[in-house]
């Protein structure tokens, strides 16, 4: 128990710790693939939401899609994506341009997520849906993970995206129940786990994931309540990593956990029955999402 008392006790720290410190994005492939998604007019959650991992991920040629605009309807406090209402038609020429860039950049397995698009009926899942056909007609044995947003609790809209038939459905519940009115506003705890849950009943084959972020200020009990809620609606796979503050205007970080402590919150996901678990400082929902994958059919 040692452990999990060190987790729910250990004091703030004002600055980063070495393990958080990572590298200027440079070099050859970063500036190509900037230049591919200029170009095709695509844009990628890991410049827009300035994750840190950008240049390690880029330099290997891999990137997260992010499709229906850079516009999020949403006030999410922890997210650096533009806020706002879109404007305009969406755009159905999206998912084929999203299709040749990963084939030009020689991907077999790519994410997809989005901006919330709550100004749409359907959340945005026909275009979901519609990328997902669009790669696999493009690349012969793609595989694709899909981040998705609650579509407010929409049944119609998720039956759309699991039609399409995703390798891995992914909704992230990001924070704990208590942080959501300034974490994750107009975002609902139980409309997540609802999501994950009908998922499976819906789609019972293709697994689930979730991502959670420590560091905004919740408690180790707090987060030992949402995984064993994850467990319990059967996701399969979840990503733990530290909640990094992407400028001013975000909300500050309220401490930063130790490697050893994001062993002890793997290890206690596992006891909980979640069959894998991705957690360490700089783990993000896409980040060496293949891997993850790979793992779960091990």
């Amino acid at each position: 128990m040692s452990d999990l008392v060190h987790i729910a006790s250990a004091p703030m720290q004002v600055r980063k710790p070495e393990w958080l410190k990572v590298r200027v994005p440079a070099g050859e492939n970063y500036f190509e693939l900037r230049h591919l998604m200029r170009g095709l007019g695509l844009h990628t959650v890991c410049e827009s939401a300035r994750c840190p991992n950008v240049g390690e991920c880029w330099s290997h040629r891999t990137a997260t899609f992010m499709i229906l605009g850079e516009l999020c309807t949403r006030r999410c406090g922890f997210c650096a994506v533009p806020k706002g209402l879109p404007h305009g038609e969406v755009d159905w020429e999206e998912p084929e341009r999203v299709a040749e860039a990963a084939s030009k950049m020689g991907l077999k397995y790519v994410v997809v997520t989005s901006v919330d698009r709550d100004d749409l009926k359907d959340g945005g899942a026909t275009i979901f849906a519609r990328t997902i056909e669009a790669l696999r007609r493009h690349i012969a044995g793609c595989q694709v993970e899909v981040l998705i947003p609650d579509f407010r609790g929409s049944d119609e809209a998720l039956e759309i995206v699991l039609r399409a038939q995703p390798d891995i459905l992914n909704h992230n519940t990001e924070t704990v129940p208590r942080l959501y009115p300034v974490a994750r506003r107009g975002s609902r705890y139980e409309r997540s786990l609802r999501l994950l849950r009908r998922s499976r009943e819906i789609a019972p084959s293709i697994p689930t994931k979730s991502g959670l972020m420590v560091g905004l200020g919740e408690t180790f009990e707090e987060l030992l309540t949402v995984l064993k809620d994850l467990s319990a609606v059967g996701v399969d796979i979840v990503t733990i990593g530290q909640y990094l503050r992407p400028s001013g205007e975000q909300l500050p970080v309220a401490r930063f956990y130790s490697p050893q402590e994001f062993s002890t919150l793997k290890q206690e996901g596992l006891r909980l029955g979640i069959r894998h678990v991705e957690s360490g400082p700089l783990v993000r929902s896409s980040y060496h999402a293949h891997e993850q994958t790979q793992k779960l059919n091990q």
